[in-house]
């Protein structure tokens, strides 16, 4: 799923127009849903996990099409200064979906539905916003640009790698990337102290609440911030998530008896939340103002590959999970995010 990312970035600076690249992935993306629908509703036992399986590897392939051409269509279609306004609306858009959807499943969900019929539910859903995006991204009107830097697919992928090297300023935003991992893998581990320390209950509707107000309450203010300054949303975004780490380690350590309270860990999860927020915002916008048309898409497949990778990696930290305890691993996390805040305080400004 990584390094077909770069192969797409040689074959999307072939193209003048390049909106067409994120409507191919979006159609794929569409369609595996539907027969992921279809597959679950349909199969069992072993055909359905391989289905299911083969088909969540087609997504993500997708999901790879539709990141890379983005940006490079953003960074054509809109100004330096309007691109953290225009991510942030549509994060705080998918925030107030996100937050329906926790108070259906928190409160309009009735008694005894079946878990694989609201799985497929939601999968035609998914599929049917994929589609009402596709139209929405057919209205963009993108001129044509320039085609340089195209080529063989496979050397323009390997010889893009090369920027780690050459280009200086990049490497240094990748590395900066790798230290916000720290903030995206904290909070499945905030479920899991939930989860522990609450009796469970601080159930899925719950947490999905926190998520879709988080997101949609500061999502536009964040895309405002790195309107002005990229940099600084993603140092405020990382050294928030830090401080709220380690305050949860703390509290873990002395067992607080508020840790039994569905509602500290709803705000907690509402703060993780809240501040990852900011980093991703921030660290996409860095990315497309960093960039130029000509390196643009390579930048982004590069950057993802990278990351993709270290994900991989990342699986090192659920084994600490099973050795520490999840306000330990939370703690440590912290520590990394505000490592990584201290690092991207020095990177170059490109906003503005």
């Amino acid at each position: 799923m990584l390094l077909p990312q770069l192969a797409v970035a040689a074959y999307v600076r072939r193209l003048a127009r390049r909106k067409v690249v994120w409507q191919i992935g979006a159609g794929l993306s569409l369609l595996s849903l539907l027969l992921m629908a279809v597959g679950t509703a349909t199969l069992q036992g072993t055909h359905a996990g391989w289905a299911v399986l083969g088909l969540v590897t087609l997504f993500s392939l997708a999901r790879g099409l539709c990141s890379v051409s983005a940006k490079d269509v953003l960074g054509k279609t809109v100004s330096k200064t309007r691109r953290g306004a225009l991510m942030g609306y549509a994060a705080g858009i998918s925030g107030v979906a996100t937050l329906l959807v926790g108070l259906y499943l928190e409160y309009g969900l009735p008694q005894g539905t079946p878990g694989s019929g609201l799985f497929i539910g939601f999968l035609f859903v998914a599929a049917a916003l994929w589609g009402l995006a596709m139209a929405a991204f057919a209205l963009i009107r993108e001129e044509p640009g320039a085609t340089e830097g195209g080529g063989n697919a496979i050397s323009v992928a390997l010889h893009s790698l090369s920027l780690l090297r050459d280009d200086r300023d990049f490497r240094r935003y990748v590395f900066a990337r790798a230290l916000l991992l720290s903030v995206a893998l904290a909070p499945p581990f905030y479920v899991l102290l939930a989860q522990s320390r609450s009796a469970g209950a601080a159930g899925l509707g719950v947490l999905i609440v926190a998520s879709g107000l988080a997101g949609s309450l500061s999502a536009p203010v964040w895309g405002r911030l790195g309107d002005r300054s990229s940099r600084r949303a993603m140092v405020i975004g990382a050294a928030s998530a830090g401080l709220l780490g380690l305050s949860t380690w703390v509290m873990e350590a002395n067992d607080v008896a508020l840790l039994g309270s569905v509602w500290l860990h709803g705000a907690l999860f509402f703060g993780i939340a809240l501040f990852h927020g900011g980093v991703r915002l921030g660290r996409k916008i860095y990315l497309v103002d960093m960039a130029d048309t000509d390196n643009r898409s390579a930048y982004v497949a590069v950057s993802n590959t990278v990351t993709g990778g270290l994900m991989l990696l990342g699986g090192a930290i659920g084994v600490l999970g099973d050795l520490l305890s999840s306000g330990a691993v939370i703690g440590l996390l912290g520590m990394l995010s505000l490592a990584g805040a201290v690092f991207i305080a020095r990177l170059k400004d490109v906003s503005g």
